[in-house]
């Protein structure tokens, strides 16, 4: 049997804007894990079971709008490979929560069906088949999930046009930081929030560019403060990005609850993760205040609250 894992993700700073060619800064959650598990098939054919939600997907008459055939097929025909296998794979990673589940899960596919016919595939080629299967998850993605997943570490990352020609580029964490991420309980639906957003700036570009320039310029800012170890800037930039992301339309009634009591309870500062109106708050946390604000995130409704620091180990 052959096993191949891929991690979780989370944006720190600059989603939506990101679509729109300004940077953006992610780190993989190496904490959170998907698996896919490939075995060969006494019978013939390919067979998915997908344990999480509970689907079994034979791949010859799968839909072509399924993303486990889909990542498979890509992934097969880039190997020039055929054999009779089931394929098994699961997930620690909270679906639709801005934690790049899709874009794991099909992660590990790739490199499990790589793996099983003793290929190599770089990162760049996996993240551009993970790429397409993104595209039906989230119709107009940023590319930031298969880039930051694929590549496992953290990364500044620019989008150009055409699309293949993103600047991909690690970035420098000097002093490591502590994150609260506290889960609404709501999926984001971030294929929706991103295509709203898009209708908005085919609406009205120059009012939409300008708040995607102070994103931008707020994800400059937070760079140099990582790169710096002046991390105590964290916290008031992330509530500056999450004002910006409340004008974009992307923000909810949740999140700013949830927003508003752990600011009460110390956090430094706190932002939407991911494609918003659902979905995951991170706060930059003192880890002194972390189990206050942990307590004071659960009452104000979260689901869940986990705690985890970025920057620690080389990711």
């Amino acid at each position: 049997m052959t096993l191949e894992t891929a991690c979780g993700k989370i944006i720190l700073f600059g989603e939506h804007a990101v679509v729109y060619g300004r940077p953006a800064l992610a780190v993989p959650l190496a904490q959170l894990r998907a698996r896919a598990f490939i075995q060969a098939r006494a019978a013939p054919g390919i067979i998915i079971h997908a344990r999480d939600v509970g689907r079994t997907i034979e791949l010859h008459d799968a839909p072509a709008d399924d993303a486990l055939a889909l990542i498979a097929r890509l992934t097969l025909d880039r190997l020039g490979a055929h054999a009779d296998l089931e394929i098994v794979v699961e997930s620690d990673i909270p679906l639709a929560s801005g934690f790049g589940s899709g874009a794991a899960i099909s992660t590990a596919i790739v490199r499990a069906l790589a793996a099983y016919f003793g290929k190599a595939l770089p990162p760049a080629e996996i993240s551009a088949l993970v790429y397409e299967t993104e595209r039906m998850y989230h119709g107009t993605p940023s590319g930031i999930d298969n880039t930051v997943i694929a590549y496992e570490q953290a990364i500044r990352f620019v989008r150009r046009k055409p699309l293949g020609d993103e600047e991909i580029t690690p970035f420098h964490i000097a002093r490591p930081f502590t994150l609260a991420i506290a889960h609404t309980g709501i999926a984001s639906p971030t294929k929706i929030t991103v295509g709203d957003v898009r209708r908005a700036w085919e609406n009205d570009p120059a009012r939409f560019e300008k708040i995607f320039d102070a994103i931008g310029a707020l994800v400059e800012h937070a760079q140099a403060a990582l790169a710096h170890g002046e991390n105590e800037e964290l916290g008031e930039l992330m509530t500056r990005n999450q004002r910006a992301l409340e004008t974009l339309g992307v923000s909810s009634r949740e999140i700013e609850t949830l927003l508003d009591a752990g600011l009460r309870a110390g956090a430094g500062g706190g932002k939407l993760s991911g494609g918003g109106r659902g979905g995951n708050v991170i706060f930059y946390v003192e880890l002194e205040n972390v189990e206050n604000i942990k307590r004071a995130l659960l009452d104000a409704g979260a689901a869940s609250v986990s705690v985890t620091q970025v920057g620690a180990v080389r990711l």
